[in-house]
């Protein structure tokens, strides 16, 4: 019944890290004025500029119904644009503003602030990141 304590519970213990490590993001987002999951689609469009919904959802794991009022509420923020597709009406991309480009510098930062605030070693992260993406890998698409 060892298997059983909350102690032994590998889902646990991301679930637990996952709640902690956003709590360590909370005041470095909150002076960009981001939620972590508005962050989390900055960070894909600071990467490509422009995408289609689909593809940021793809990229985030999140399925329209989640992703959707996250885009609004930058859009309403000034840091996106949502537009139709001129070659498939169905299709929307969504792209950076000047304010939303400018908000990547501000967040520069961050990544280095919060791996300090994790206290652990470069090679750590390194080995930490290593695992990390094999379990990523072996998630069903």
């Amino acid at each position: 019944m060892e298997n059983l304590l909350l102690k032994n519970q590998l889902c646990f213990k991301f679930y637990a890290l996952s709640r902690h490590i956003t709590s360590l993001y909370k005041p470095l987002l909150d002076e960009l004025d981001l939620t972590y999951p508005q962050y989390l689609v900055m960070l894909v469009l600071w990467e490509h500029e422009v995408m289609s919904v689909k593809a940021v959802g793809e990229q985030l794991m999140l399925d329209s119904g989640t992703l959707t009022p996250l885009l609004k509420r930058l859009e309403q923020k000034g840091l996106l644009s949502r537009n139709r597709s001129t070659e498939d009406e169905r299709k929307v991309n969504v792209s950076l503003t000047a304010e939303g480009r400018e908000a990547k510098q501000k967040a520069a930062c961050i990544p280095e602030q919060l791996v300090e605030g994790v206290s652990l070693e470069a090679d750590e992260v390194k080995q930490l990141f290593s695992t990390l993406n094999k379990m990523m890998n072996q998630i069903p698409k």
